[in-house]
C-alpha cells in the first residue's frame, strides 16, 4: 500500500474515500502462472500499460512509474511466497474532502495478490457454461470512457451478473446502446460461424481485453479468419461457437445461452484449439510467446 508492505488483515483505507463514495479508481486484473520453468506473469507490461491509459482518462496521476509498478507486483509474490496467483493493481482518490470533484484528495496505490482458481470453475473449461441475456446494457461510451478499467463501471457488470445468477445462469451476456452484443460481465465474446471467428469491436463498447487482444493473435497464428464487427442477437445465438476471454475466466466456452444450446453444446474445435494453445502459451510451453510471459523469480 503506496509504497510499503502491510500484513492483510491491516490494508484498511478510511469510509469516507472518495472512490468508496464515487466510484474514483481503476484497476487491473493480471494472472501469474506457475509453470515447470518458473512463475511467470502474462502480459505484465501491457496490463500495467492500461492501467496507466485508464487513469490517464480519468484523470488520475498515478504517483510511479510503470517500472516502479511492474517490479512492486513482482516483490509482492515474492514477499508472499507465491507461485501462481491473481494480482490486483487499484489506484484510487483516498480521503480528503467529499466533493464530487477530488480536489485535494491523495492518490492510492495498492497491489494485492492471493491464490485463486478458474474464475467460472474448472468444469467450465471444459463444459462450457450457461448464459442469459441481460436486462441492463453496457455503459454508453457517450457517458463515460467504456475503454477504461474504472472502479465504478462494475457497478453496471454487478447488475448484470447478479441478475444472471438469480435466474439460474452463469454468468450475462450484456448489449449494447444499440441493441448489438457487447461482453459478458467481465469477460470478452467471441463466436465462430463457419470456422470464421467473429468478436465485437471497440464500437460495441468492449473492454479492450489483454485476454481478448492475445487470442485474437493466437487465432490468427493458428490459421483461423478473425472479423471485429457488430455482432446481432441473432448471429450469437445461431453460432457454431462461443467462448468468453478474460484475465479469470481465460478461455470459457458457452455452451447455451437463454436455453438455446449454442453447437453441439460442448466445447468446439476452434473453441478448443484456441484454449489449448493459450493454456501451452501461460504455461511456458510455447518458445514463440515467451515474450508474454514476465518471469517473478529473477
Amino acid at each position: 500500500m503506496n509504497g510499503k508492505f502491510v500484513d492483510w488483515k491491516d490494508a484498511k483505507v478510511h469510509v469516507l474515500s472518495h472512490a468508496l463514495h464515487y466510484g474514483s479508481g481503476v484497476f487491473e486484473g493480471i494472472r501469474c502462472y506457475n509453470t515447470e520453468r518458473g512463475s511467470f506473469i502474462f502480459r505484465l507490461k501491457e496490463h500495467v500499460d492500461r492501467l496507466f491509459w485508464s487513469a490517464k482518462l480519468y484523470r488520475i496521476e498515478i504517483p510511479y512509474t510503470a517500472e516502479e509498478i511492474k517490479e512492486a507486483i513482482k516483490e509482492t509474490i515474492r514477499v508472499n511466497g507465491l507461485k501462481a496467483c491473481y494480482i490486483r493493481p487499484i489506484v484510487f482518490y483516498g480521503y480528503y474532502n467529499l466533493g464530487v470533484h477530488p480536489g485535494d484528495c491523495p492518490v492510492e496505490c495498492v497491489i494485492a495478490v492471493w491464490e485463486w482458481g478458474t474464475y467460472l470453475g474448472e468444469e467450465a473449461l471444459e463444459r462450457g457454461i450457461r448464459c442469459t441475456i441481460s436486462p441492463w446494457r453496457r455503459l454508453n461510451p457517450t457517458a463515460v470512457p467504456v475503454t477504461a478499467k474504472a472502479v465504478g463501471h462494475y457497478v453496471n457488470s454487478m447488475l448484470a451478473v447478479m441478475d444472471a445468477r438469480s435466474k439460474g445462469f452463469d454468468e450475462a451476456l450484456m448489449l449494447d446502446e444499440n441493441g448489438y452484443v457487447s461482453e459478458g460481465s467481465g469477460e470478452n465474446l467471441f463466436i465462430v460461424r463457419d470456422g470464421v471467428i467473429y468478436t465485437p469491436g471497440l464500437e460495441s463498447s468492449i473492454l479492450p481485453g489483454i485476454t481478448r487482444d492475445s487470442v485474437i493473435k493466437i487465432a490468427r497464428d493458428l490459421g483461423f479468419e478473425v472479423v471485429e464487427k457488430p455482432l446481432t442477437v441473432g448471429e450469437v445465438l445461431t453460432a457454431d461457437e462461443a467462448f468468453f476471454t478474460g484475465t479469470a475466466a481465460e478461455v470459457t466456452p458457452i455452451r447455451e445461452i437463454d436455453f438455446r444450446i449454442i453447437g453441439d453444446g460442448k466445447i468446439g474445435p476452434v473453441t478448443k484449439a484456441i484454449q489449448s494453445k493459450f493454456f501451452d502459451i501461460v504455461n511456458a510451453r510455447d518458445e514463440k510467446y515467451m515474450h508474454w510471459l514476465e518471469p517473478v523469480y529473477e
